[in-house]
């Protein structure tokens, strides 16, 4: 069976849709302050990156970029913020239509499942601060059925 890595389009299609989720979310008053004290230059790469593995591609951010305890820790310490999640979700969406996976695309509604979900609990979990994030988190894995055990 294909992945939903694969149905999204690979690589490349992981790389255009960071892209398109990452210029929605520059444009939003509320997401872009995240952003506001800087992002690293190649965060669009390493977005895509981490969507592909975590998605059932390549291992490409864990062997290149970090761990998920690296990854919580930077979305970490920032305090509640369920209006700008809420926002950034809306973005994901619509960047899903800005890359052509529209509502009639049965990988859609299964990447909107994971954005949203990451997006609500793994990288909102520590609202006080990245130093209560544990050492030695496991990259979450996302299917056609949601969350892999």
């Amino acid at each position: 069976m294909q992945t939903v890595y694969e149905a999204a389009g690979g690589d490349q299609g992981m790389l255009r849709l960071a892209a398109a989720w990452h210029s929605r979310v520059m444009a939003d008053d509320v997401v872009s302050h995240a952003f506001s004290h800087g992002f690293n230059p190649d965060h669009t790469e390493r977005l895509a990156a981490y969507w592909a593995e975590a998605l059932g591609g390549p291992t490409t951010y864990s062997d290149s970029y970090g761990d998920e305890t690296s990854v919580v820790r930077i979305h970490s310490g920032n305090g509640p913020h369920e209006e700008m999640d809420r926002r950034a979700i809306a973005c994901f969406d619509q960047a899903l239509t800005d890359v052509g996976i529209l509502e009639d695309n049965p990988v859609r509604a299964v990447l909107h499942d994971y954005f949203a979900w990451a997006t609500t609990t793994t990288m909102s979990r520590y609202h006080r601060s990245a130093d209560d994030v544990p050492d030695g988190l496991r990259m979450p894995h996302w299917s056609w059925d949601g969350l892999q055990g």
